[in-house]
């Protein structure tokens, strides 16, 4: 499957945003799906996942309650609503492809087969 993000940008601290990553093929509805984000200088890190069904997600604990990740399988795509943004969520957002399945880990990058090319989002104070 290819993965293109989309949404990043420049915007205030307070602010909201909405990411979208659009994938190719008609299997986008078998693969749990993830957020991750690398700031400059720093390792990449997870951000936000969800399977196939868009019943179980899961979140990193400095999203959690300001971020939501939604599918829509009918449209191939995945959306991360990112709501009160802060300067430390400055960074290259990336999505990301994993086969389902009982073994998936929602925070490991190495399960995850498939990535998009990233989307900017800067967040200024």
């Amino acid at each position: 499957v290819q993965l293109q993000a989309s949404g990043g940008g420049l915007v205030q601290a307070g602010d909201s945003l909405r990411l979208s990553c659009a994938g190719s093929g008609r299997t986008f509805s078998s693969y749990i799906m993830g957020w991750f984000r690398q700031a400059p200088g720093k390792e990449r890190e997870f951000v936000a996942a969800i399977t196939e069904s868009g019943r179980v997600t899961r979140y990193a604990d400095s999203v959690k309650g300001r971020f939501t990740i939604s599918r829509d399988n009918a449209k191939n795509t995945v959306y991360l609503q990112m709501n009160s943004l802060k300067p430390d969520d400055t960074a290259v957002y990336y999505c990301a492809a994993q086969a389902g399945g009982l073994n998936w880990d929602a925070q490991d990058t190495k399960k995850y087969a498939y990535w998009g090319q990233g989307t900017l989002v800067t967040v200024s104070a």
